[in-house]
C-alpha cells in the first residue's frame, strides 16, 4: 500500500484537478445539457475514459498509453469508473423513459417520476487468467460521480469521490472473494449452461462495498454546475502518502438487517469491537440490545457506523444470480 514514488509525475494536483473538472466536466455539461433540450437525447457525458484523467491527477501518476488495453495507470492500477449523474428516470404511470431535467412526464403530465440511482462498477472476469490478474493487482481505483443530495432532488450539486482497494492486502480480503465468487459460481454455471453472462456488478455505498474496507482518498462537490459552478475538494490523500495505516470508510448500521445486527452485538467481543461505534459509552451490551427494535432510527441513534475491525467480523452474503428471462425490446 505504498506508492511507487518514482511513478509519481504530475506534481501540483489540487489546481490542476479544479482545473481538469472547470474544462472537462463543467464546461462541456453545460453545452450538453443546452443541446439535450433542442434533441431530448441524455445529457449523460460518459465518465470513462475521463475517469482515467482525472485517476492519473489525483494520483499523480501517468497512464499506460494504451486506451482499453494494457495498464490504466503507469503502475498497474486498475481504474473503474461510474457515474449516476443524469441517468435515465421513469415515469411511475405510464413507463415513458425521462431525462433527469424533466419534472413532468411528457406522455401523462404524471409528476409521479423515479428516479434512478442504480449505476455500478463494473468487473468482467470471464476467464482463469483475467480472475488471477485481478487477484494479483496492486491497487483498485474505484471513481464515481453522484447527486449528494439525490434523496432530496437536487440534482443542483455533483460529488466526486474515488476510493482504493488493495486486492493483495490482508486488510481486504472480501474483493478477491467476490470476483472468485462471480466467476466460480455465477459466471461459470451460466456459460455451461449456454445463458446469457454479465459482469461484476459492484455497487458503490453497498454492503458488500463497505466490507472490502475501501479507503477514501479524493472527494469534491461541484455546487449549482449548471448556473454558476463552484468547485469544493473536501478530502485530498497526496500521491506520495503511504496508505497502509490509513483509515478505511466507516459503513453505515443501516446497511445490516436486523439479525444481522443482533449477531454483531451478540457475538462480539464487546469492549474491544462494540464499544468503539457506540454513541454511548457507558451502554452495556444488554442495554443496547434491549434498545434495539426493528425500527432502523433506533440503530442509527446507538451505532451510527461501524469501523473495519468491527466490519471484519460481519460475513458477506450469499450472492444469488438471476438468469435472465427477457431480452431488450424496443417499444
Amino acid at each position: 500500500m505504498i506508492p511507487n514514488l518514482d511513478l509519481i509525475k504530475i506534481n501540483d494536483n489540487l489546481p490542476l484537478i479544479k482545473q481538469f473538472l472547470e474544462d472537462l466536466i463543467i464546461k462541456p455539461r453545460v453545452d450538453i445539457r443546452k443541446w439535450s433540450e433542442i434533441t431530448k437525447q441524455t445529457p449523460t457525458l460518459k465518465i470513462g475514459y475521463i475517469g482515467q484523467h482525472l485517476t492519473s491527477l489525483i494520483l499523480g501518476m501517468e497512464g499506460g498509453r494504451t486506451g482499453a488495453r494494457g495498464h490504466d495507470i503507469i503502475d498497474g492500477t486498475e481504474v473503474k469508473s461510474c457515474t449516476k449523474v443524469d441517468q435515465s428516470d421513469k415515469c411511475k404511470d405510464c413507463g415513458e423513459r425521462l431525462m433527469r431535467s424533466e419534472v413532468i412526464c411528457f406522455n401523462c403530465e404524471s409528476e409521479n417520476i423515479k428516479r434512478n440511482d442504480d449505476s455500478k462498477w463494473l468487473f468482467s472476469i470471464r476467464s482463469l487468467e483475467e480472475l488471477n490478474q485481478y487477484k494479483e493487482l496492486d491497487r483498485v481505483f474505484l471513481l464515481i460521480s453522484d447527486y449528494p443530495n439525490f434523496k432530496d432532488n437536487d440534482f443542483t450539486s455533483v460529488r466526486f469521490e474515488a476510493f482504493e482497494i488493495y486486492p493483495r492486502n490482508p486488510r481486504m480480503p472480501n474483493f478477491n472473494f467476490l470476483i472468485d465468487n462471480h466467476y466460480n459460481n455465477i459466471y461459470l454455471p451460466k456459460i455451461n449452461n449456454n445463458q446469457k453472462t454479465n459482469p461484476m456488478n459492484f455497487h458503490p455505498y453497498s454492503f458488500q462495498f463497505y466490507l472490502c474496507n475501501p479507503i477514501k482518498i479524493f472527494s469534491c462537490i461541484i455546487d449549482n454546475i449548471d448556473t454558476n459552478a463552484t468547485i469544493n475538494i473536501t478530502k485530498y490523500i497526496n500521491p506520495n502518502v503511504d496508505r497502509t495505516n490509513l483509515v478505511s470508510e466507516e459503513m453505515p448500521i443501516e446497511l445490516l438487517s436486523y439479525n444481522e445486527l443482533i449477531n454483531f452485538v451478540t457475538n462480539n467481543d464487546f469492549d474491544s469491537i462494540i464499544k468503539p461505534n457506540l454513541t454511548n459509552q457507558n451502554q452495556s451490551r444488554q442495554q443496547l440490545l434491549s434498545s434495539i427494535s426493528r425500527n432502523k432510527n433506533t440503530w442509527k441513534a446507538s451505532m451510527p457506523f461501524l469501523n473495519e475491525i468491527a466490519r471484519n467480523t460481519i460475513p458477506l452474503r450469499e450472492i444469488v444470480s438471476l438468469t435472465q428471462t427477457n431480452s431488450y425490446r424496443r417499444n
